[in-house]
């Protein structure tokens, strides 16, 4: 049974799934991680949600506020062996829930073209494709998403 748990950024369960991810994305990004790296950084982070497939932290994600209505979906990780349960999705709807339930309207994230996993993570759980914003406005590898959360 996966258990979900609400957390910050200096749990260590956390710091370590990110380490993995950063491992991950250095490999996938290539050349364009240390710009993307920049983006990613987890000091003060308030809103982590982690999921535990017994005492194991297996999957992670967080966010942070973007806007006063809307909030960026940030560091979505399933451990390898952990894929293909479901864990993400049911990270994501947690940090959805947690956002609405502090009065934010919107979620929005960016993601890699060659993270096809992801892309069809957000895909399946509602998110639709947005102009690249922000510091993503002109990267072609990035893909932005956005889901409303007043529906």
């Amino acid at each position: 049974m996966i258990r979900l748990q609400r957390t910050s950024s200096t749990d260590a369960d956390f710091i370590d799934l990110v380490r993995y991810l950063d491992d991950y994305l250095a490999a996938v990004d290539g050349d364009e991680h240390a710009f993307y790296n920049q983006f990613n950084s987890i000091d003060n982070l308030k809103h982590v949600v982690i999921a535990f497939d017994g005492k194991t932290a297996v999957g992670c994600g967080a966010f942070k506020e973007y806007d006063p209505q809307t909030v960026e979906v940030k560091r979505m990780y399933t451990s390898p062996a952990s894929r293909g349960k479901g864990i993400a999705s049911l990270v994501l709807n947690e940090l959805e829930k947690w956002a609405a339930e502090l009065s934010y309207s919107k979620c929005i994230l960016e993601t890699g073209q060659k993270q096809v996993e992801a892309i069809h993570l957000y895909q399946k759980n509602g998110y639709k494709r947005i102009r690249n914003y922000g510091q993503y406005a002109e990267m072609e590898n990035s893909v932005c998403f956005e889901k409303d959360l007043s529906q």
